[in-house]
């Protein structure tokens, strides 16, 4: 349960104090409400846009499988202006990251010469960036 005053925020934030949170145990829901209102609202200002917040959260959401979550945030993205293609894209990309690290962990791959390969093929792109026209 929340305390009397972050039950008043989220009142204000929300509407209503969601059953999810007020389920949260005691210790836990003052910091819990505190953690997704300073990273994913905008009450505090972070270098991600709120839209490019809900994107990833809907990624993310659909990469671990969570109803509750891909449903809120599939909403959130909705109320930023996030397109139906764009919100698709966004999923494609979370399974993809998924996939791959299924695949990596599986065939386990070797961290440090994963690293290694990663900064050469960094290096190669971006040396091909350097040498593209540019658009100006």
């Amino acid at each position: 349960m929340v305390s009397t005053e972050t039950q008043a925020e989220i009142e204000a934030a929300l509407g209503q104090v969601p059953t999810w949170i007020a389920a949260l145990p005691e210790p836990a829901a003052d910091h819990s409400w505190e953690t997704i209102r300073d990273l994913q609202f905008e009450e505090t200002e972070t270098d991600l846009e709120q839209r490019e917040k809900a994107l990833v959260a809907l990624g993310a959401a659909a990469a671990i499988q969570c109803p509750y979550c891909i449903h809120f945030h599939r909403e959130e993205a909705k109320l930023e202006g996030v397109t139906d293609t764009e919100r698709s894209e966004a999923v494609a990309v979370a399974g993809a990251v998924r996939y791959l690290s299924t695949a990596l962990h599986g065939a386990e791959i070797d961290h440090e010469e994963f690293v290694d390969e990663t900064a050469a093929i960094v290096e190669h792109v971006r040396n091909q960036q350097a040498a593209a026209p540019s658009d100006d």
